[in-house]
């Protein structure tokens, strides 16, 4: 779209940006949500697996969040950080981060063809 329309690079950048963010926002609300069903038996994690989760969560997972952007670990970052009960607000602040700057890269790019 940044080749081929009308609409200014901000506009692209902001609307790109405000979607992948609100997308991930709805899988840590996912992740959130998850917690309630552990109990059940097709819940898809072993109790031991999700203290081994937390273990490496607190370690690493909330600047692997930074990693939102990347294509196949992104999403289940993002419902990780919900699963985990991941501060909100950090989480946002550090979704909005890769996520502008993952359309900056893009827009850059789309800038010079």
């Amino acid at each position: 779209m940044a080749s081929l329309s009308e609409h200014s690079t901000l506009t692209l950048l902001l609307v790109a940006s405000a979607g992948n963010i609100l997308g991930s926002v709805l899988n840590y609300g996912l992740g959130r949500l998850a917690l309630h069903y552990q109990d059940r038996k097709w819940f898809p994690a072993t109790p031991a697996a999700l203290d081994k989760a937390r273990g490496w969560f607190t370690r690493w997972g909330q600047w692997a969040v930074l990693l939102a952007w990347v294509p196949i670990i992104g999403d289940p970052i993002t419902v990780a950080a919900g699963v985990m009960r991941m501060n909100f607000a950090l989480f946002l602040l550090l979704v909005a981060i890769s996520k502008t700057l993952r359309y900056m890269a893009v827009l850059g790019v789309a800038s010079f063809i």
